[in-house]
């Protein structure tokens, strides 16, 4: 290698070792395989963490990322831009990294100096919005794409519209091996004399390795000296959050079928050496998955380069490694077709050993050694075409992302206590007198799980989400069917019902529960109490509890698509507001009321997001002509946000008031414009929602700021001369939910961005 074209300084980005996890372990072996065959350049590895304490890295690790906070990916590449790295080697996989679909990786890449090469560990074919909007943004912040199979950098092209010339193919590494007798090995484990079948990786029930149990008494019958090795620790995720529930369960599958005796658990992460010797021992490989559209499995790849006779289902991988007789593949869930393969590679020694051989004769260019020279090359590509001008895109002010405020819930808990989000504040002190109402605590349960959407999914969270919850499902009154607002400092229920918009705002956070919320049991008791208070929606008068319905239909109907009965609700409650519009509007008032009061935005929202959910275009057209037209409405002489004043609202007709200006329009109109941009892509929305937002952060008619840093709360409305001192729910509540809603604009891709 010349020296005008030696790498200085290359950085790897992907979980390490000793994290258990597959990405983890081929970060760590391609960094060593670098540092083997190119030892004069200095290595700089970012690993994400899954857990508060981290792990006990080796030393090239230099830098760590929460892989939730979005703000420790802008540090990372901060970091990486100091250190004048000359390229960053990303290893990509979505459920590694935070935000939605993976999305906070986007935060460090648009940041970086340096060429970026990706290596991309799944192709979808079939990619969600979401997905798809997450890899088009990664594709364009690359420089270059590694794949490791044929298919995926055909997927890439076909499906992603990417040039053939951006993308590199480098199969997956493997360590060099020598071909041996698998009987060389088996005494090491105690299983000399015997047909060995192997499998191993992270444990989860997308391996399949039910399927292998229920074959096996088949194949005992004939060999009863069978016996079936499944290697590999629980995966870390699952362990979590149901401990060894998974491998118990297979453990009582196998006495139940009765093959105890011819099935090994072997319930450990094992090192490379280990590692090596156990597929050295191997007879037969299997790889049941369930995934047709896996693009890539290490495993499969080590079995395979490492000479073994492969059986396998035919997922994207696996149907292009072990094609040409190099392997042999089953229908997918076919415990039969299993039974079938095992047994015939038995049978026929000879055609097992020319399988053997074929793979590892295939496997000497999969080899680590012989990959880390791929990807230098791969690395000096994207330099090249940086030097040639073709990569990375040097942003002028107006693309830059403007920065946004940390989300702070230091007031959040301040007001917050072992009932529930009290209602008032003074100054920044807790107001008990005033007690709680579910108008907030909804408010509050609904921010939770936008955090959670957000990726701070921390404990702290947690248990301020099962407050609010608490307090929700305690506000359900069983006789009247409906919820209770108001509650006295001593916990005393002050009504039987409560009004209309506490319905709503309540079905509304509910609603975002069933969608959004990650927690299984938090799904099941919203999507119970979002039954029962449903029959109530008929007898609703207000036209803002049928928006806040509606935007929890929206969301509840988004997750259960088949719940006609709902969307029958939808479908009148639609009907009512569009009747409410054509009765009232004109070209001087385009509105759905004789008059513009208190959180007005929220009905040309719930129009808009219901038009999307059911993909009719004239009712979202009505919901985007009276946001348009309130905007207008609400934009000061200067250009800025003014919402309207609550000391007289606006009367058609009349003067309008200025004063006081309350920050949940702020809000409602920062986060009805999220929705127009989302489904429009026009930019008008996206700036209007912006500057609604920033009315917060001092852009309004006193220039001041109605967050407050220092408490992390928010004044609760704007005088004509001053700020209002106190910081309620309401109006912190208010600010915190247009906060993750711009941060989800921010660090986050817009869930149409990119789509066809």
């Amino acid at each position: 290698m010349n020296k005008r074209n030696h790498l200085r300084k290359v950085a790897l980005i992907g979980n390490y070792l000793p994290r258990i996890c597959g990405i983890a372990t081929f970060t760590y072996d391609l960094c060593h395989a670098l540092i083997s065959e190119f030892p004069g350049t200095e290595y700089v590895v970012v690993p994400m963490n899954d857990i508060q304490e981290g792990y006990n890295y080796p030393e090239e690790v230099r830098f760590e990322v929460n892989e939730q906070s979005v703000a420790d990916y802008r540090k990372a590449a901060d970091f990486l831009n100091f250190s004048d790295c000359d390229v960053v080697c990303l290893q990509h996989e979505f459920g590694i990294f935070g935000g939605k679909k993976g999305s906070h990786i986007l935060a460090l890449l648009r940041e970086l100096h340096m060429p970026v090469i990706t290596t991309l560990h799944t192709v979808l074919g079939e990619p969600s919005p979401e997905h798809y909007a997450v890899m088009d943004q990664i594709a364009k912040l690359s420089s270059r794409l590694v794949v490791m199979s044929a298919r995926g950098k055909k997927c890439l092209t076909d499906r992603y519209d990417i040039p053939e010339t951006k993308i590199d193919f480098i199969p997956h590494g493997i360590p060099d091996m020598p071909f041996v007798d698998p009987n060389f090995y088996k005494d090491n484990f105690g299983v000399e004399g015997k047909h060995v079948v192997l499998t191993f990786g992270l444990l989860s029930p997308n391996k399949g390795i039910e399927l292998v149990l229920k074959a096996l008494p088949e194949v005992v019958k004939e060999y009863p000296d069978v016996v079936f090795i499944v290697l590999g620790a629980t995966h870390p995720n699952l362990k979590r959050l149901e401990g060894e529930t998974y491998r118990l369960s297979l453990e009582r599958m196998a006495y139940d079928l009765g093959i105890e005796k011819h099935v090994i658990f072997h319930n450990r992460f094992v090192e490379l050496k280990e590692l090596k010797e156990f597929i050295g021992a191997a007879d037969i490989y299997i790889t049941p998955y369930l995934n047709p559209a896996q693009s890539t499995s290490g495993t499969l790849a080590y079995a395979f380069g490492c000479g073994k006779a492969v059986i396998s289902t035919p997922y994207l991988h696996a149907e292009e490694l072990l094609a040409d007789g190099c392997g042999v593949l089953v229908p997918f869930s076919d415990s039969v077709a299993i039974a079938d393969g095992i047994l015939n590679l038995l049978k026929n020694e000879s055609e097992r050993h020319a399988m053997r051989k074929r793979a590892y004769m295939l496997g000497r260019d999969m080899v680590w050694n012989n990959v880390g020279h791929l990807y230098v090359d791969s690395f000096h590509k994207a330099r090249s075409e940086v030097r040639m001008g073709k990569s990375i895109l040097i942003k002028t002010l107006d693309r830059k992302q403007k920065g946004l405020p940390e989300i702070r819930l230091n007031h959040l808990w301040r007001l917050t206590d072992a009932t529930g989000i009290l209602q008032h504040a003074h100054f920044s002190l807790p107001w008990f007198e005033d007690g709680y109402c579910l108008d907030d605590n909804a408010r509050a349960l609904a921010l939770t799980v936008l955090l959670e959407e957000l990726g701070i999914q921390t404990e702290e969270v947690y248990r301020l989400a099962i407050r609010y919850a608490a307090f929700t499902n305690s506000a359900f009154n069983p006789k009247t069917k409906r919820f209770r607002n108001f509650m006295s400092y001593d916990r005393r229920w002050l009504e039987e019902s409560g009004s209309d918009d506490c319905q709503g705002r309540a079905i509304w956070a509910l609603g975002l529960c069933v969608c959004r919320s990650k927690r299984r049991d938090f799904q099941m008791w919203a999507a119970q109490l979002f039954e029962e208070i449903l029959p109530v929606v008929n007898d609703l008068r207000s036209p803002r509890a049928w928006a806040f319905t509606l935007l929890g239909i929206n969301e509840y109907c988004h997750e259960l698509t088949g719940a006609r009965f709902v969307s029958q609700i939808r479908e009148t409650i639609i009907n009512r507001l569009i009747e409410l519009f054509d009765n009232v509007a004109s070209d001087d008032w385009v509105w759905f009321e004789e008059s513009l009061t208190y959180n007005n935005a929220v009905m040309p929202h719930a129009l808009i997001r219901s038009g999307q959910e059911t993909d009719d275009k004239h009712t979202v057209d009505i919901g985007l002509k009276a946001l348009r037209w309130l905007i207008e409405v609400q934009t000061a002489e200067k250009g800025h946000f003014c919402p309207i004043g609550t000391e007289g609202f606006y009367h058609r007709g009349k003067e309008k008031a200025r004063y006081d200006q309350q920050p949940i329009e702020a809000y409602a109109v920062s986060s009805a414009c999220l929705s127009a941009y989302q489904i429009t892509r026009d930019v008008y929305w996206q700036d209007k929602g912006r500057k609604a937002f920033e009315w917060f952060l001092g852009r309004n008619d006193l220039e001041l700021n109605l967050y407050n840093p220092e408490t992390g709360g928010c004044h609760d409305g704007l005088h004509m001369d001053r700020l209002n001192q106190n910081q309620g729910a309401e109006s912190t509540l208010a600010f915190l939910l247009a906060l993750a809603g711009r941060h989800s604009v921010q660090n986050e891709v817009s869930l149409f961005d990119g789509t066809k």
